[in-house]
């Protein structure tokens, strides 16, 4: 059985713990995992590059001058996609980019990152990040303590104001409560901190 680092409220390393096998054992396979990072990162999409068509931009839908005779190449009204102004053709819709992913899909996606993560020593548990007050210091002091740098993701068992407030200055820190964190999250951080109360709620979550 696998062991995570662990660590007290103050940063201190105690006692190695056993990696839970509901959250670090997975048989989803590769394919699954991109298809559900893949579905979630569209999910982000907004969607709302629009362009107008020759139906809908302002203008006569006058014929410019007469087919012959003229001299000049015969043309249409001022609204075609051919002319400065006219509607775009083939542009881009508004539209929704949203994928779905069976929950099952999902759950078996985030074991399987987190195992990855847990495999290359990147997870680590924290007894509980406990702040008096949002100061951007004692988050990072405490990070500093334990060793993480970089590109993190803390996973809280639920979502902590005086925390988020805190840590939303520090570069690369990614903060999230242990009901919203996806695979996608869990692969675009580096460095992956639990609180206890967090294995727990993913524990549950993941049943």
């Amino acid at each position: 059985m696998a062991t995570l680092p662990r660590y007290d409220k103050t940063g201190a390393r105690t006692e190695d713990i056993e990696a839970s096998p509901r959250l670090f054992e997975s048989e989803a396979n590769a394919a699954m995992v991109h298809q559900v990072t893949v579905a979630e990162r569209a999910n982000r999409r907004q969607g709302n590059a629009h362009t107008k068509t020759r139906a809908e931009v302002s203008g006569s839908t006058r014929k410019l001058w007469r087919q012959k005779g003229t001299g000049r190449a015969r043309v249409g009204d001022s609204r075609s996609p051919s002319r400065e102004g006219g509607g775009v053709a083939m542009g881009p819709r508004r539209h929704s980019h949203r994928q779905d992913a069976p929950a099952r899909m999902r759950a078996e996606s985030l074991r399987a990152a987190l195992a990855s993560r847990a495999a290359g020593g990147d997870v680590l548990v924290v007894e509980a990040v406990e702040l008096a007050e949002p100061k951007t210091k004692l988050l990072a002091g405490l990070l500093d303590t334990i060793g993480v740098r970089g590109s993190m993701l803390l996973v809280l068992g639920a979502h902590d104001e005086t925390v988020w407030r805190a840590g939303r200055n520090i570069e690369g820190l990614h903060i999230l409560p242990a009901s919203d964190v996806n695979a996608y999250h869990v692969l675009a951080s580096r460095t992956i901190v639990l609180t206890q109360e967090a294995v727990a709620r993913l524990e549950e979550r993941l049943a």
